[in-house]
């Protein structure tokens, strides 16, 4: 039987690409919403995460804080906040949902008012850069030692960005270990139920480096 290839730890960064498009009001943003590039949702609701300066945040998208905080509808802000792009096969129905929450938010307008300059949101497209590390798991037990050690930009790269760049929609752990012929179905169970969108990176690794100890035991 030959064994399962190496697992090879990658780190990334985002960079953050101005798109030029821009909405002064929620109705220029439930617009904008049904033409802008996919990309733009995946920004939106992820790119924060790799931000040096991120802290748990009390909107988990940059469309509910924009509401938030410029709209001053707290209303439907909380209503986009709940959205869990997770839970949507592809970003086109991630899309549509947006979409829908605010074309019934706007049936409670009577006036659709807009914002000044600054205020308004700026779609962002993301550009993800790939590298290389120093880290080679070469079998499932080594995990106890290499999570801990991963920085965040890991974290994303192989257990959020995995799900949008892989067939099956999975994170790359999962699909690594799935190469060993069932024998580690219950730590694919345990990885699988993490609460991927609402928790921070630093709260990921945390729950993957508890999964996996529970799994082999503490190191």
């Amino acid at each position: 039987m030959n064994q399962p290839e190496p697992f090879y730890i990658r780190n990334c960064s985002l960079s953050a690409i101005a798109t030029g498009e821009r909405a002064r009001s929620l109705l220029e943003l439930r617009e904008k919403l049904t033409t802008i590039d996919d990309g733009c949702l995946y920004y939106h609701f992820w790119g924060q995460r790799l931000n040096p300066y991120f802290v748990h945040p009390q909107h988990h998208n940059d469309f509910a804080y924009w509401v938030y905080h410029r709209l001053h509808d707290h209303v439907l802000a909380e209503q986009l906040n709940i959205i869990d792009p997770t839970e949507f096969d592809t970003l086109e129905q991630l899309r549509q949902e947006l979409v829908e929450r605010i074309d019934h938010r706007l049936e409670d307008y009577e006036i659709i008012a807009g914002t000044k300059r600054e205020d308004h949101f700026h779609f962002i497209t993301p550009l993800i850069i790939v590298f290389e590390s120093s880290h080679i798991v070469s079998k499932p037990e080594d995990l106890l030692k290499v999570i801990p050690a991963l920085p965040p930009s890991s974290i994303f790269y192989h257990f959020i960005d995995a799900r949008a760049r892989t067939e099956d929609k999975r994170d790359d752990f999962t699909i690594w270990l799935r190469t060993f012929n069932g024998k580690y179905g219950p730590l694919i169970e345990s990885i699988q139920a993490i609460d991927l969108y609402f928790l921070s990176l630093t709260q990921l690794k945390q729950e993957l480096t508890y999964a996996i100890q529970n799994f082999f035991g503490e190191a």
